[in-house]
């Protein structure tokens, strides 16, 4: 497959990752590797064809490597379950284990699938209806950059106040 091609899903959804406000650390090639892994889509296969597999990160990582030629090394597992695929799933993007929610934390069968609404949003990329959908999704949820901020806001407040606290006794 065309490098052109890997580069024009790489960087969509890149940009996706950017629209849907996931914070800056997840803006990467390693979270659009997932994101596009999570919707099954291969270099040159349309958006609206995105599909919604189980993957594990194992197989997020072994198809990064049979389908943008990524090879990542098996100590990344934890780097990608950490730092991508633990913030997809606090952002709504992504379900963990939605085929069984029982399933332990520490389980080698844990999966993740993209959220419907998501994946329903992520079919529309590239066509007119895109900017519509998008606004419409994140009308209806709260950012992780945003969420992020918030509680960042909330723990200065908390520092200032117990500061204040602690001078005015």
């Amino acid at each position: 497959m065309s490098t052109s091609k890997k580069n024009r899903h790489l960087k969509a959804a890149h940009q996706i990752l950017i629209a849907l406000g996931l914070p800056r650390a997840q803006q990467n090639e390693r979270s659009a590797l997932c994101l596009l892994a999570l919707l099954n889509l291969t270099p040159g296969k349309p958006w609206t064809k995105a599909e919604n597999p189980l993957l594990g990160i194992t197989p997020i990582m072994d198809w990064a490597r049979e389908h943008y030629d990524k090879d990542y090394a098996p100590n990344t597992r934890e780097t990608i379950r950490r730092q991508s695929m633990h913030q997809f799933v606090a952002a709504g993007v992504a379900r963990y284990n939605p085929d069984n929610p029982e399933r332990p934390v520490n389980s080698p069968k844990a999966v993740y699938q993209i959220e419907p609404a998501a994946l329903a949003l992520l079919r529309s990329f590239g066509t007119p209806a895109w900017h519509d959908s998008l606004t419409v999704y994140l009308a209806g949820r709260e950012t992780l950059v945003a969420r992020y901020a918030k509680t960042e806001r909330e723990r200065g407040q908390v520092s200032y106040r117990s500061i204040r606290l602690r001078t005015h006794r």
